[in-house]
């Protein structure tokens, strides 16, 4: 087999993965903001509706199976049986979906494919029709594709980054999906021409901070009426209040994310609008205890400093030592009126002194010390 074919077959697995993958990727997040698998586009359309669930998870979990599949059997590990059954299913699928997209079209002339999920929903044209057969028939042209193996040199390399882009530019050229993903990128349409669908600003509401705050006051999850005023969607709920009925009305502004949201209580006979309700007092924060713990500890604190120059101005004097005139007060002691800041303290140096000469200090009895004038403890004869 020539090199080039070899080559443009490597590129085909990486190109229908990408294509299956995303096609799944796009329902799913279109499911996740409508908060419904009813996707209503697409060959889903073709069922009944007791059956439009069930197919569309089917077609989404296939998409996500031969996409990983396909991945997966590119290399040495799916040699040989599991890497052709992936390639035939794939093949299989897009021709199945191609016969369904042509009965689709005659059909319901104005329903899309649904193969991107919310960016498919232009009307299915030659050109989806297009693009469908020729994934087939990629897919079915590589079943007997061997083991896909890196490029070893540079020009290797260049030859399958061409071949690839070249293929997604085909690709692109017939999705009508590619313009309307830059529409949405480079254009906003004024929020009074934007295009509303009431299941998703009711999702918004859902999740927005005035709807937790006065969800308790909704008797009925479902509105009893909704409509839109310019860039407002207004939605009425049921309630009651004080004995009377009364309806709650959010007003969501039409965006895409974060829209502002206000809520309104009326009474539902006159009109008139009700005061919300008290609200319960709030549970002390978190501050206030912090605060207390720092002050008692403080207190604490404090108080294990005062009973530090107690004891100190206890061992003095059983000890015998005042302090001279003019000296500056123990660590921890209150310094008495007329006693300068930054004086010495001679009377505990003596105090050390005496009690290196004489070894009998601390067992000596109280008389036995004395400080005279000023002039710091001596001996005094037996």
């Amino acid at each position: 087999m020539p090199a080039f074919l070899v080559a443009l077959g490597d590129v085909q697995i990486p190109v229908l993965a990408a294509m299956l993958l995303g096609g799944c990727a796009a329902k799913l997040g279109r499911t996740l903001q409508q908060r419904s698998l009813d996707a209503g586009l697409g060959p889903t359309a073709l069922f009944p509706l007791r059956l439009q669930r069930p197919a569309a998870m089917a077609m989404c979990a296939t998409e996500l199976g031969f996409g990983i599949a396909l991945i997966l059997t590119s290399g040495s590990l799916g040699r040989g049986g599991p890497a052709g059954l992936a390639r035939l299913g794939t093949g299989m699928l897009f021709v199945v979906a191609t016969c369904a997209l042509i009965e689709l079209r005659s059909i319901r002339p104005d329903v899309g494919c649904g193969c991107f999920g919310e960016l498919s929903t232009a009307p299915i044209t030659g050109r989806i029709l297009a693009r469908s057969a020729l994934l087939g028939v990629a897919a079915l042209a590589i079943v007997k594709l061997p083991p896909v193996r890196l490029p070893q040199t540079a020009g290797g390399a260049g030859q399958l980054l061409s071949l690839f882009l070249g293929e997604l530019g085909v690709i692109a050229m017939l999705s009508p999906e590619v313009r309307e993903t830059l529409v949405r990128i480079g254009y906003s349409a004024p929020c009074e021409l934007r295009v509303d669908v009431p299941g998703q600003t009711l999702t918004a509401l859902q999740r927005s901070a005035q709807w937790r705050r006065h969800s308790d006051l909704v008797a009925d999850q479902q509105p009893v009426d909704t409509w839109r005023e310019l860039c407002w969607r207004y939605f009425a709920f049921p309630s009651r209040h004080a004995g009377r009925d009364a309806e709650l009305v959010f007003a969501v502004y039409l965006q895409q994310r974060r829209p502002a949201v206000h809520s309104v209580l009326v009474d539902t006979a006159t009109g008139a609008v009700i005061p919300w309700p008290a609200e319960p007092a709030r549970p002390v924060g978190v501050l206030w205890p912090r605060l207390q713990h720092g002050a008692q500890q403080l207190g604490r604190l404090a108080g294990d400093s005062v009973r530090s120059g107690a004891a100190l101005s206890r061992l003095s004097r059983q000890a015998g030592v005042r302090p001279q005139a003019g000296a500056a007060p123990a660590p921890g002691m209150p310094r008495q009126p007329g006693m300068p800041r930054q004086a010495g303290v001679p009377g505990h140096a003596r105090l050390s002194a005496h009690a290196r000469r004489s070894g009998h200090a601390r067992r000596s009895d109280r008389a036995g010390l004395q400080s005279s004038g000023g002039s710091g403890p001596r001996e005094r004869t037996r």
